[in-house]
């Protein structure tokens, strides 16, 4: 409300200080009746550029008055009481009883107007000061109008006509209008929690995580702000990632498989952080938010694979790092080989960085998995119902089996080989994992 009480106040200034054309001073000595002759044309114009300043001096500290008090009444008065004062000082010229008549039915809606108000709302300093001036206004008005001009041509006269209108502009505002109140914000639907500490928090296993759900109310240190780790906040980790032009997204936090580490982008210094009950280790440098990697687990949760314009494979046992240049995802990870793949290959690659596999990218949405001896790679067709599979020395095309599921299930994912041996898929509408013969096509359910 301030603002909207300070703007009106300086349009209303910007309008009292319009330049002066003819028409406007050929209206004015008009409805002031007086006649425009060589040798008054001077002094008229030098009285209404004087009334001018006058009004503008007015509207002035009217809309300083409305911007400390939010009330546009006084920008009402500010416009208006100059004819008032004047006519104080000199009566009005004679005016038409059309005037008169609108300034006594504005002045008594006014009266009825005030008392509902006062009735219901109970009197407040700003509606008795509203009253007091437009007691006031009313009075100079009765007075000024009841006084007779001696001279009908008298410079500083205003009409009868201004007068009136401004007498019934002052009544009216006085009863219609009343201070803006500051915009007050809704309270948080939510009840705000005991103070947080910002030290790291620590965990043994994690057993549950729960992620922040609002993104547009940064200021505050409310739940949602935070990611929750076995219920509690987990206040190293950053909650969301700006990217120009885009909504906030939440930041990457990700559990191992086995419950006993967590990957996830540092809140303060912007890193790329694995931690487990041993402590916390760096996996990246500082990172821009539109840098922050996708994370994938692989290897029984050994492996972290971080990727985004390449792909970065660390070893959680002892530390090692590769780096699979133009990598945009990492599909599988063992100790025997590393499955990613770029914008249009797919890529079998050693823990050394050497290259044992390069195969052409089929479809976006297949997927790849390594045979832990490293000797075969999967490439599981999900638009087709199809796996196919291949020899990562040679490039063999090795088989290729469309699955024929029992029902009217169909192909959800494949899950690698299993530790019997066989590869294992799950179906796509009862969540049922089945085992798969590579060669034959054959399945069968998976006992629990």
């Amino acid at each position: 409300m301030t603002i909207l009480s300070w703007a009106a106040g300086m349009i209303t200034v910007l309008v009292a200080a319009m330049p002066v054309t003819r028409e406007r001073l050929n209206r004015f000595a008009a409805l002031a009746g007086l006649s425009v002759t060589p040798d008054n044309a001077r002094q008229i114009i030098d009285h209404f550029a004087g009334l001018r300043r006058q009004r503008l001096i007015s509207v002035a500290l009217a809309a300083l008055v409305t911007g400390l008090t939010h009330d546009p009444f006084y920008l009402v008065v500010g416009w208006s009481a100059i004819p008032v004062l004047h006519a104080i000082r000199l009566p009005p010229t004679e005016g038409e009883r059309i005037y008169r008549t609108a300034w006594l039915l504005g002045s008594g809606g006014a009266v009825v107007a005030s008392g509902f108000l006062l009735l219901n709302q109970g009197p407040t300093p700003a509606r008795l000061a509203h009253a007091a001036i437009v007691v006031i206004v009313a009075a100079a008005v009765l007075l000024a109008t009841a006084r007779k001009s001696e001279r009908p041509d008298e410079m500083g006269r205003w009409s009868a006509r201004s007068l009136y209108l401004s007498g019934t502009a002052i009544a009216l505002s006085g009863a219609l209008l009343t201070p803006g109140q500051p915009i007050q914000r809704d309270p948080p639907e939510y009840a705000m929690p005991a103070q947080v500490s910002h030290s790291a928090a620590s965990f043994t296993t994690v057993d549950s995580v729960k992620g922040p759900e609002c993104p547009w109310f940064d200021e505050t240190d409310a739940p949602c702000r935070w990611w929750l780790v076995n219920g509690n906040p987990f206040p190293q980790a950053a909650p969301y990632t700006i990217r120009t032009g885009g909504a906030p997204q939440r930041a990457p936090l990700v559990r191992s498989p086995d419950h006993k580490a967590l990957v996830y982008l540092d809140r303060h210094d912007r890193r790329m952080i694995y931690q487990d009950a041993d402590g916390i280790r760096p996996l990246t440098g500082v990172l821009a938010d539109a840098a922050v990697p996708t994370v994938t687990f692989a290897g029984q949760s050994r492996y972290v694979a971080l990727a985004k314009d390449n792909a970065q494979i660390t070893d959680t046992r002892t530390g090692s790092t590769i780096t699979i240049l133009g990598a945009h995802q990492v599909h599988d990870v063992n100790q025997n080989g590393i499955v990613a793949t770029t914008a249009s290959h797919v890529l079998v690659v050693d823990h050394q960085g050497r290259t044992r596999l390069t195969l052409p990218r089929k479809d976006p949405g297949d997927t790849y998995y390594l045979h832990p001896d490293g000797t075969r790679l999967a490439a599981v067709r999900d638009a087709e119902d199809r796996v196919d599979a291949y020899a990562v020395r040679t490039g063999k095309h090795l088989s290729s089996v469309a699955l024929t599921f029992p029902g009217d299930e169909s192909l959800g994912t494949g899950l690698g080989w299993s530790k019997e041996g066989p590869f294992l898929v799950r179906g796509y509408l009862y969540d049922r994992v089945y085992h798969l013969d590579l060669t034959t096509g054959k399945l069968w359910r998976r006992k629990r």
